[in-house]
């Protein structure tokens, strides 16, 4: 099975090649249209802001790449966030593979912005969530959300109800770092290549 990291300048893939390592998964970290095309899975990890994410994005033709492929793709944090239509961050326009903006936690409610740190996640419904249980945790660093939407398959809450998870056709997105969330980030991870 081939696994393609895309390879772009908001990626935090050191950490994704590093938990792929552990389930001993081979993969290639890589920016070529062909390479990408021809995997049987695709990860889209990101960390960063979102209007720069996308303007390298563009650059490379990769914002009409990502939506047109037909393997299973997941995208995670910031990749989460550049998968759907908008993002308040910088108000970028986004790839909308999930039609939904990303807005900005509240940070007027006594919380914390950015949302760092181990969090719950309920009301799971995909099959990168089988074998886990309601509320188990994983592990969040992001100030921007997607809201809960009809693609929303994990709900967070912080500050107000978000998506922790989505899924539409072949494109999955988790906002949480399934890689550095320890079990059940693994376990999203194994089920991902599963697939």
């Amino acid at each position: 099975m081939k696994t393609v990291i895309i390879k772009y300048n908001a990626g935090n893939v050191q950490s994704v090649m590093y938990a792929l390592d552990r389930l001993g998964a081979s993969y290639l970290l890589t920016d070529d249209e062909a390479e990408i095309r021809s995997a049987d899975k695709v990860i889209f990890p990101g960390v960063g802001e979102a209007s720069t994410a996308m303007a390298y994005l563009r650059q490379r033709g990769l914002d009409k790449l990502i939506p047109s492929l037909k393997q299973p793709v997941l995208g995670t944090c910031v990749g989460m966030q550049l998968m759907c239509r908008h993002s308040e961050e910088n108000d970028a326009t986004c790839m909308g593979i999930f039609d939904i903006n990303v807005r900005r936690l509240p940070g007027d409610v006594g919380l914390k912005v950015p949302h760092t740190g181990w969090n719950s996640i309920h009301s799971l419904k995909s099959p990168l969530t089988a074998g886990l249980s309601e509320n188990d945790y994983v592990y969040f660093v992001h100030s921007y959300a997607a809201d809960v939407c009809e693609y929303t398959t994990a709900v967070c809450e912080y500050g107000r109800p978000f998506s922790a998870m989505l899924h539409r056709d072949n494109f999955y997105a988790a906002q949480f770092h399934a890689e550095i969330s320890g079990n059940v980030g693994q376990r999203i991870l194994e089920n991902f290549l599963r697939l």
